[in-house]
């Protein structure tokens, strides 16, 4: 059954190669993929350490220090995942922030990048900020919850 996922998993690697190495989905798969196979590797070596251990009775530095190394790698390997994590995060944030500027607070029309006015229904596009303290407000607001100020509707 291992050899089935082992198998994907290389597959998903090798279809990886296809795709923009800066794009955050890849770097994450290729993370993903690269932890998968440091478990693995993990997994293997605590296997043959103990099967070792329960025939000969003895310690095998060797395959500790192996452990200690394939422990160290995938530490790192973590860490590329959660770093590849919080950039596809940001990336899906700025992308949810960029089409929210450009859908219509009235209409929900999603118009074209940098018009400033809906082209369905004409409403001002963007965030409506107090012309006095400059907090951001619901469209359509007549007065600033921070300051109170009247608002040009």
């Amino acid at each position: 059954m291992s050899d089935i996922f082992s198998g994907f998993g290389s597959l998903m690697k090798g279809l990886s190669g296809f795709m923009p190495q800066d794009d955050p989905n890849v770097k994450l798969l290729n993370a993903q993929t690269e932890l998968s196979e440091l478990q693995a590797q993990e997994t293997e070596v605590y296997a043959e350490i103990g099967k070792r251990a329960l025939a000969e009775g003895v310690h095998y530095s060797e395959l500790e220090n192996r452990l200690h190394l394939v422990q160290q790698n995938l530490a790192l390997a973590k860490q590329k995942l959660n770093a590849a994590q919080g950039e596809k995060d940001e990336k899906e944030r700025a992308e949810r922030l960029e089409s929210d500027s450009r859908t219509c607070p009235s209409c929900g029309n999603v118009n074209a990048e940098g018009i400033k006015f809906c082209q369905e229904c004409g409403a001002k596009l963007g965030q409506q900020k107090c012309k006095s303290c400059g907090a951001v407000l619901a469209p359509n607001t007549r007065f600033c919850g921070e300051c109170g100020a009247k608002q040009e509707v």
